[in-house]
């Protein structure tokens, strides 16, 4: 099977089950968005230090979880209105990303003011990866179909998940925050 198919040449794509729509498509919008966030997490990961971060119960294990859910986020938000899901969303995916919030920001020192993203190169990339799943979120919502609301539930609380995470690395890596006034 060769990589291309020449079928999006002239500007549409398939949705899961078949369904022709223009690549600037609302759908197409939020689920690529989700792709484009789970391509940054995958940058934020390459430059963690893989030996203190790797195992199973680690952080990395969580992130390549999370980078396989966005993968269901994104099959929620392909496949047209009256047509099954093949992988759903479901509660505890929500459930198990606030736990780990809780988890990581139990750790960091409270906030007392706004930070601006930045420090560590994966911390950086976790504080990109937070700012691309808003916008998934915002694409997500402007879908004229009913969509999931654990899809909307789980990209907003992704994206504290992300800014706690890029707090965190920041914090393992020995980089300090810098505050927005000062």
């Amino acid at each position: 099977m060769k990589i291309y198919t020449k079928t999006g040449d002239k500007g549409s794509t398939s949705l899961i089950y078949g369904t022709r729509v223009s690549k600037k498509d609302q759908r197409v919008e939020a689920y690529g968005t989700c792709d484009e966030a789970n391509s940054m997490l995958g940058l934020a990961l390459c430059h963690m230090k893989n030996e203190f971060f790797e195992g199973k119960d680690s952080f990395e294990a969580f992130l390549h979880k999370v980078q396989t859910i966005l993968f269901h986020v994104g099959a929620e938000l392909a496949t047209p209105e009256g047509k099954e899901v093949k992988w759903k969303l479901e509660e505890e995916h929500v459930k198990e990303l606030e736990e780990q919030i809780d988890a990581l920001d139990g750790t960091l020192t409270p906030l007392t003011n706004f930070i601006l993203p930045g420090g560590h190169p994966s911390g950086a990339a976790f504080h990109m990866a937070r700012t691309i799943v808003r916008r998934a979120e915002r694409e997500a919502v402007g879908i004229d179909e009913p969509v999931n609301p654990l899809v909307l539930s789980y990209l907003n609380r992704l994206s504290d998940y992300l800014f706690v995470a890029g707090r965190y690395i920041n914090q393992q890596m020995g980089e300090g925050e810098k505050n927005l006034h000062g």
